[in-house]
């Protein structure tokens, strides 16, 4: 049986959680988020506990059994806390500016570079370092994949260093070229 899968997801105060058939509604102080489970899988509500069942022992069933409960839990995480995730830029001349749902890159282009965030996603400068970009939502994969879009522009490059990576991200250095003598 899966590991992930036979934990119950524990509902705080202030979040609901209703099934209806197939789909998953999850209603917090930040917002509303749906989910329409898989049919290998059985969803249900037990008291202030959210517990996934698997239809029968197929692989498909087990395989979606801790993906269900998995993207559950991140939905019941996303409407009481909300994720984020932070972006840093580095290198000279390189610098951003959000206002509102977009973000204005110059990144060394020889454009600078326009990004509008999706629905549900807001983009932030940091208060004391304008070189790091803040981006908040409440569903995990759309912050991901914000994320991940605005640091496709300019990756991290390995010999100096300069580009879009996030917060905490180790690049690895090369050495640069060597002398010939």
């Amino acid at each position: 049986m899966s590991r992930i899968g036979k934990k119950p997801v524990a509902v705080p105060a202030g979040v609901t959680v209703e099934v209806n058939g197939k789909n998953v509604v999850v209603k917090g102080s930040k917002g509303e988020l749906s989910y329409a489970h898989l049919p290998e899988v059985n969803v249900s509500v037990d008291g202030n506990q959210v517990v996934v069942t698997r239809i029968d022992d197929s692989i498909a069933a087990r395989a979606r059994h801790g993906l269900t409960r998995q993207l559950i839990n991140n939905m019941v995480i996303g409407v009481s806390d909300g994720y984020e995730k932070k972006l840093e830029i580095i290198g000279v001349g390189y610098k951003a500016q959000a206002k509102g749902k977009s973000v204005t890159l110059n990144l060394g282009h020889s454009h600078p570079i326009e990004y509008v965030a999706p629905e549900g996603i807001d983009i932030a400068q940091d208060e004391k370092n304008k070189q790091i970009l803040i981006i908040k939502g409440i569903n995990k994969e759309d912050v991901g994949q914000a994320a991940a879009d605005i640091r496709s522009f300019r990756p991290p490059e390995p010999y100096k260093g300069k580009g879009v990576r996030y917060v905490g991200e180790h690049v690895i250095r090369k050495a640069g070229k060597a002398s010939g003598s």
